[in-house]
């Protein structure tokens, strides 16, 4: 018993750390790309990279919450079982994540106006955006 509780603290262990490195390994290729994109100044990376990173673990975290909540809520539930109440307090869940992330979003923005050009600050949408379609057609690819 003891081995086998053994062999699956070790398998466990090496999956998470695994995802982990994973996630570490993406993060450091967004920052990358990010950076080849804006082209920043030294003064401007400095400002720059502390607010982004805030922004980014508090979207992290925001989205993990939310998975989390609709694999709870929905895991249990059959949409068609629902009632109309229990669907109006669903809706309403999804209309509170909504307006938090455009809320941190938004603040984000306004940060990034104190430290970059508009230009700037558009460029940077768009390199997020390249980078995820890049992500997204590496994972179909390896499917």
């Amino acid at each position: 018993m003891k081995r086998y509780l053994l062999l699956l603290f070790l398998l466990s262990a090496s999956f998470f750390g695994y995802a982990q490195h994973s996630s570490d390994q993406i993060k450091s290729l967004k920052i990358a790309h990010i950076s080849s994109v804006l082209n920043l100044t030294s003064e401007e990376a400095e400002k720059f990279w502390p607010i982004y990173n805030t922004y980014d673990n508090k979207l992290s975290k925001l989205r993990h919450s939310e998975v989390i909540h609709y694999i709870k809520s929905h895991e249990t539930q059959d949409i068609e079982k629902l009632t109309e109440k229990q669907a109006t307090e669903k809706v309403q869940d999804l209309v509170s994540f909504e307006e938090e992330y455009y809320t941190l979003r938004n603040q984000f923005i306004i940060d990034c106006k104190k430290i970059l050009s508009n230009k700037k600050i558009l460029l940077l949408k768009k390199a997020e955006d390249e980078f995820n379609r890049k992500l997204l057609k590496k994972y179909k690819d390896k499917k």
